[in-house]
Order: C-alpha cells, then structure tokens, then sequence
C-alpha cells in the first residue's frame, strides 16, 4: 500500500460523494429520523426508549452505511471508474482503504449527529459516558462500512448488493440480543451470535447506558474493530480487476 495513493483515493471518493446530495442527506439524517420516529412511537410508554432506543443506535448507522457503501462502489465498477482506477499501479488495498477513509468520515459525522439527535432531542437516557455512546456508533458504522465494502465484491449490480442484506444483515438484528438477551438464546443460536459484530456493537451500547465501565465497554467495541479490520482485507483480497 501507498498512503498518497490510499489518500488520493479517499479524496476522489469524497469529491465524488459531493456532487452528490441526496446520498450525503441520506448518510447523514435517516438515522436520527429513524430514531426520532422509533422513539416518537413510544413516547407515551415510559421507559420503553430508554431499552430499545440505545440498541437501535447501534442498528441504523450500520444498516445505513452498508446500503451506501455497497451501492456506491457497484456504481463505480458498473460505470467502469474502478476498473480504469485499477489499470494505473494503485494496489487493490489502496483502493479498499481509501474508499473505507472516505466513507468513514461520513460516519464519524453520521454517529455524532445520530448520537447527539438520540440524547438532546429524543432525551435517551445514558448512565455512562454520552461520549463512549459516541464511539461505539462511529465503530459499528465503519463496520458496515467494510462489511458493504466487502459484498460489493460478490455482487454484480447495485439491485443484488441490496439482496445481500438478507443474508449479511438481518440474521445480525435478529441474532444480536435486541429481542432477546443473547444468553436466553438456544445453544446453537448463542454460538452463531457470537460469530457476529452486530452482537457485540449491542453489547457495547447496552454496557454504556447501562454505566459499565472499563472492559465491559473496550471488550466488544475491539472485537468489532476486529470483524472490521477482517472484513477490509477480505474485500481488499477478493477485489476484481476486471469487470465482467
């Protein structure tokens, strides 16, 4: 890899995300309208927000970034921009890192006003850090962020990168302890959660608001950073050269 070349593709990304309004709008504001409309809808049963709404935090910014991320870059390989990009001597890792810096600020951006939506408008409840909720919002976002950057690879259109979500997203929401406490879970269905970061991004929220401290947060929240780091060498390794 070649930090000028990894940067210089970040800043063509971000360039390109410029020209483009709604994905920025989309980035940036449908989770707190999520969240706002999820806790607007409990708002006359107590208590209600304050259990669901923290690990909800965890769900959108996820969700959100591995549509955008998947999408955008199948656009680019359909319109022949990835495969041009891959014929100068740019390596397949500078491009996964410089596409993962781009989209990543847009989820710094995305968890902070996510965050700061959830707790000063819709008034959630934290008993920890505001700020550690921060964190592990910007964390599970740059894990969808790889994991979509990561199903561009196996898709061939931008329609069959949305028809990866059942598979890649949905067993997460699913499996994740939002319903049920992952500990509840049967045997089989605990050791398949165990195998998913969205698992531990929940685990990360709930020990947050919760007021836990020290490893309780740090553990799930490296374990997550983990999956991500898997996921990037993964796409970076499975990235074509060749558009067929």
């Amino acid at each position: 890899m070649n930090p000028a070349r990894t940067f210089a593709t970040a800043g063509r990304v971000l360039r390109q995300l410029g020209h483009d309004p709604r994905s920025i709008v989309l980035m940036l504001v449908a989770p707190s309208l999520l969240v706002g409309l999820f806790a607007w809808l409990f708002s006359d049963q107590e208590g209600v927000f304050d259990t669901f709404g923290a690990p909800i935090l965890a769900l959108f910014p996820f969700i959100v970034m591995f549509v955008i991320t998947s999408v955008t870059t199948l656009r680019e390989r359909r319109s022949g921009t990835l495969e041009r990009l891959l014929t100068t001597p740019i390596g397949k890792g500078d491009v996964i890192v410089g596409y993962a810096l781009a989209f990543g600020l847009m989820a710094v951006l995305q968890a902070v006003i996510t965050v700061v939506f959830a707790v000063v408008v819709c008034g959630l409840q934290v008993e920890g850090e505001t700020w550690q909720l921060g964190v592990v919002a910007i964390v599970d976002a740059l894990a969808g962020t790889s994991l979509g950057l990561l199903a561009s690879a196996f898709a061939r259109t931008e329609f069959q990168a949305v028809q990866f979500m059942p598979l890649l997203v949905f067993p997460q929401i699913i499996l994740g302890g939002l319903f049920l406490p992952r500990d509840q879970m049967p045997d089989v269905l605990h050791v398949i959660s165990d195998w998913l970061p969205l698992s531990y991004a929940i685990d990360a929220i709930k020990a947050v608001t919760g007021g836990d401290e020290q490893w309780d947060v740090w553990r799930p929240l490296l374990i997550v950073l983990a999956f991500t780091v898997g996921f990037l060498v993964l796409a970076s390794l499975t990235l074509r050269r060749r558009t067929r």
